[in-house]
C-alpha cells in the first residue's frame, strides 16, 4: 500500500503500490551513493528509489547533478512536475535504482536508450563485484550513437576539436559559423577530457554545457558531466572494452522479484517493444530455473507503457516467495545545504 502522511504537494509519480513512501516515519536520511555499487552473480538490479522534497530554487538540472542523475531522468521519473520550478515542497522522485544491462559485465557498458554508463570494476577474488554508473548524453535524432562493441583507443587531456566538416556545415545553415578547430578552455564542447574509440569519429569526452548530460544533445559522440570524465578518464586503459547497447526495456532478478525498468525507446526504435514484454518477461523466469514463476502481466504492460526509467516489480519466482521489496528512501535536499554535497557513501547492492 503507498504511505504518504507529510507532502501536500505529492503529484502521484506513479512509483506503484509496492513502495513505501511515509514521510512522517523518521528524518530525512543522507542520500545514498548514487554512482558506485556492489553486488552478487546472480544480481541484475542496484541501487534504491529516492525521493527529496524540492526547495523554492531548486531546478532538475541542479538535482540531476547533485544525485548522479540526467536531466530526462527526472522527466520521466517525475511527470507531472514543473522541471524548472517544482515549487517548494514538491516531492521529487530520484530514480537512482537501475537494472544492469543485458551484456557481459566487464569494461564498460553504454545503455544509449536509459542514457547511462556502467563501468565494471575488475573482479577480484575474495571482494565483491563493482560497478559504477553514470549518466551521459548521446547522439540527436539524426546523429544517433552508433551501437557495437569497441575499445579504448587513446587517451587525451584538454583535446583541441576538430570540427568536422558535416557540423560545420550544419552550423554554416544555421547561421552560426564554426572553425575548423576549436582549442582547449571554456568554449571548447569536449570539455577537459577525451576519450578516443575505435569507432572512427567517436569519443566518449567531458563538456563545457552540463545541462545537457542526460538528454539526446550530441552529434552522435558520449558526453559526461565534467566530475564523471575527470573520473572515468583515470580508470580506463587502452584496450579496455566498450559494449554500446540499445536497450530501453530491462529485466533483472533482484532477490525473488524480477523488475522491469522501461524507457522511452529511441525515435528511430521501430521495435514493438510492449510485444515483446511477456515472452521477455517469460524467458527470464526461464531461465531462473523456477519451475512456478508468477508474473503480473498487468503490471508488465503498466510498467511498460508508463516508461518512468526506473525499476518496478514485476514477478517473482514462485507463489509463495517472500514479497518484499526496499522501501523508498526519504533524503536530504544536499542542494540546501552546500557543505554536504557528498554522500556518506552508504552502500546499497
Amino acid at each position: 500500500m503507498l504511505v504518504l502522511t507529510a507532502c501536500s504537494n505529492y503529484q502521484g509519480a506513479g512509483l506503484g503500490d509496492e513502495f513505501d513512501v511515509s514521510l512522517s516515519a523518521g528524518p530525512e536520511l543522507p542520500p545514498i551513493d548514487s554512482n558506485r555499487f556492489t553486488y552478487t552473480d546472480d544480481q541484475d538490479v542496484v541501487g534504491q528509489i529516492q525521493v527529496v522534497i524540492a526547495q523554492y530554487e531548486d531546478t532538475f538540472v541542479d538535482l540531476a547533478r547533485a544525485y548522479g542523475l540526467g536531466f530526462d531522468d527526472l522527466i520521466a521519473a517525475n511527470p507531472n512536475v514543473d522541471p524548472w520550478l517544482p515549487g517548494a515542497g514538491t516531492m521529487i522522485v530520484l530514480p537512482t535504482q537501475y537494472v544492469l544491462p543485458l551484456a557481459p559485465r566487464r569494461g564498460i557498458v553504454l545503455n544509449i536508450a536509459s542514457k547511462r554508463l556502467f563501468y565494471f570494476h575488475r573482479v577480484v577474488d575474495g571482494e565483491p563485484h563493482v560497478v559504477e554508473t553514470f549518466p551521459i548524453g548521446i547522439g540527436r535524432t539524426g546523429w544517433a550513437t552508433p551501437t557495437g562493441v569497441t575499445t579504448v583507443v587513446a587517451r587525451v587531456s584538454d583535446p583541441v576539436w576538430f570540427v568536422p566538416r558535416s557540423v560545420r556545415d550544419e552550423h554554416l545553415a544555421a547561421g552560426d559559423p564554426l572553425p575548423r578547430r576549436v582549442p582547449p578552455g571554456p568554449d571548447n564542447p569536449l570539455g577537459r577530457y577525451a576519450i578516443g574509440l575505435g569507432l572512427p569519429g567517436y569519443l566518449i569526452h567531458g563538456t563545457n554545457k552540463p545541462a545537457g548530460v542526460g538528454m539526446r544533445v550530441s552529434h552522435g559522440c558520449i558526453r559526461l558531466f565534467p566530475e564523471d570524465i575527470e573520473y572515468i578518464f583515470g580508470q580506463v586503459e587502452i584496450g579496455m572494452q566498450v559494449r554500446i547497447v540499445n536497450q530501453p526495456y530491462l529485466l533483472g532478478w533482484r532477490g525473488n522479484w524480477l523488475y522491469l525498468e522501461a524507457h522511452a525507446p529511441l525515435d528511430e526504435d521501430k521495435r514493438e517493444w510492449l510485444d515483446l514484454l511477456l515472452p521477455m518477461a517469460r524467458s527470464s523466469m526461464v531461465e531462473s530455473g523456477d519451475m512456478s514463476p508468477s508474473v503480473d502481466e498487468a503490471r508488465l504492460h503498466q510498467v511498460g507503457d508508463e516508461q518512468r526509467g526506473y525499476p518496478v516489480p514485476a514477478g517473482r519466482r514462485s507463489a509463495d516467495a517472500e514479497q518484499q521489496v526496499p522501501a523508498v528512501r526519504h533524503v536530504i535536499n544536499i542542494l540546501a545545504e552546500p557543505d554536504s554535497l557528498q554522500s556518506e557513501n552508504i552502500t546499497i547492492n
